[in-house]
Protein backbone atom coordinates (compact mmCIF):
# COMPACT_ATOMS: atom_id res chain seq x y z
CA UNK A 1 0.00 0.00 0.00
CA UNK A 2 1.31 3.33 -1.31
CA UNK A 3 1.67 6.46 1.35
CA UNK A 4 0.59 9.11 -0.19
CA UNK A 5 2.00 12.50 0.75
CA UNK A 6 -0.51 14.86 2.35
CA UNK A 7 0.50 18.09 0.20
CA UNK A 8 -0.39 15.98 -3.00
CA UNK A 9 -4.04 17.16 -2.38
CA UNK A 10 -3.39 20.70 -1.51
CA UNK A 11 -1.85 21.20 -5.26
CA UNK A 12 -5.35 20.76 -7.09
CA UNK A 13 -7.80 23.22 -7.45
CA UNK A 14 -10.32 23.77 -4.69
CA UNK A 15 -13.92 21.83 -5.50
CA UNK A 16 -16.61 24.16 -6.28
CA UNK A 17 -18.59 22.20 -3.53
CA UNK A 18 -16.22 23.78 -0.90
CA UNK A 19 -15.69 27.53 -2.46
CA UNK A 20 -19.28 27.72 -1.99
CA UNK A 21 -18.90 26.76 1.86
CA UNK A 22 -16.03 29.55 2.03
CA UNK A 23 -18.55 32.08 1.33
CA UNK A 24 -21.00 31.00 3.66
CA UNK A 25 -19.80 32.76 6.45
CA UNK A 26 -19.66 36.49 4.62
CA UNK A 27 -23.67 35.43 3.47
CA UNK A 28 -24.41 34.94 7.03
CA UNK A 29 -22.25 38.23 8.56
CA UNK A 30 -24.67 39.90 5.72
CA UNK A 31 -27.78 38.34 7.19
CA UNK A 32 -27.05 39.20 10.74
CA UNK A 33 -26.26 42.59 9.52
CA UNK A 34 -29.29 43.27 8.08
CA UNK A 35 -31.32 41.43 10.88
CA UNK A 36 -29.56 44.28 13.14
CA UNK A 37 -30.63 46.78 11.42
CA UNK A 38 -33.75 45.87 10.85
CA UNK A 39 -34.82 45.55 14.97
CA UNK A 40 -32.42 48.43 15.52
CA UNK A 41 -35.18 50.04 12.83
CA UNK A 42 -37.98 48.62 15.08
CA UNK A 43 -37.25 50.27 18.05
CA UNK A 44 -36.65 53.09 16.51
CA UNK A 45 -39.95 53.14 14.93
CA UNK A 46 -41.51 52.30 17.82
CA UNK A 47 -39.93 54.77 19.80
CA UNK A 48 -40.82 57.08 17.07
CA UNK A 49 -44.57 56.39 17.34
CA UNK A 50 -44.73 56.75 21.25
CA UNK A 51 -43.03 60.32 21.01
CA UNK A 52 -45.90 61.28 18.70
CA UNK A 53 -48.57 60.10 20.37
CA UNK A 54 -47.47 61.41 23.63
CA UNK A 55 -47.00 64.85 21.69
CA UNK A 56 -50.43 64.39 19.84
CA UNK A 57 -52.18 64.03 23.73
CA UNK A 58 -50.45 66.77 25.32
CA UNK A 59 -51.26 69.15 22.82
CA UNK A 60 -54.75 68.51 23.31
CA UNK A 61 -55.27 65.71 19.73
CA UNK A 62 -57.74 63.41 19.48
CA UNK A 63 -56.26 60.64 20.84
CA UNK A 64 -56.94 57.97 23.47
CA UNK A 65 -55.08 57.63 26.57
CA UNK A 66 -54.79 53.82 26.73
CA UNK A 67 -53.54 54.49 23.23
CA UNK A 68 -50.29 56.22 24.25
CA UNK A 69 -49.51 54.29 27.48
CA UNK A 70 -49.59 51.29 25.02
CA UNK A 71 -47.52 52.33 22.69
CA UNK A 72 -45.37 54.05 25.46
CA UNK A 73 -45.01 50.48 27.62
CA UNK A 74 -44.35 48.94 23.97
CA UNK A 75 -41.58 51.40 23.10
CA UNK A 76 -40.03 50.88 26.57
CA UNK A 77 -40.04 47.09 26.84
CA UNK A 78 -38.36 46.99 22.88
CA UNK A 79 -35.39 49.17 24.26
CA UNK A 80 -35.09 47.35 27.37
CA UNK A 81 -34.97 44.07 25.38
CA UNK A 82 -32.67 45.51 23.05
CA UNK A 83 -30.13 46.80 25.71
CA UNK A 84 -30.02 43.59 27.92
CA UNK A 85 -29.07 42.01 24.38
CA UNK A 86 -26.47 44.58 24.14
CA UNK A 87 -25.65 43.82 27.53
CA UNK A 88 -25.33 40.11 27.11
CA UNK A 89 -23.42 40.36 23.77
CA UNK A 90 -20.95 42.40 25.28
CA UNK A 91 -20.43 40.26 28.16
CA UNK A 92 -20.35 37.08 26.05
CA UNK A 93 -17.41 39.10 23.66
CA UNK A 94 -15.55 39.81 27.34
CA UNK A 95 -15.42 35.94 28.13
CA UNK A 96 -14.17 35.28 24.69
CA UNK A 97 -11.33 37.56 24.97
CA UNK A 98 -10.44 36.31 28.56
CA UNK A 99 -10.00 32.60 27.60
CA UNK A 100 -6.29 31.45 27.34
CA UNK A 101 -5.30 31.25 23.57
Amino acid sequence: MAIHNIYSATENRISPSFEKKLNKPVQNQQNFADFLKKSIEEVNTSQKESDMLTEKLARGGNVDLHQVMIASQKASITLQTTMEVRNKVVEAYQEIMRMPM
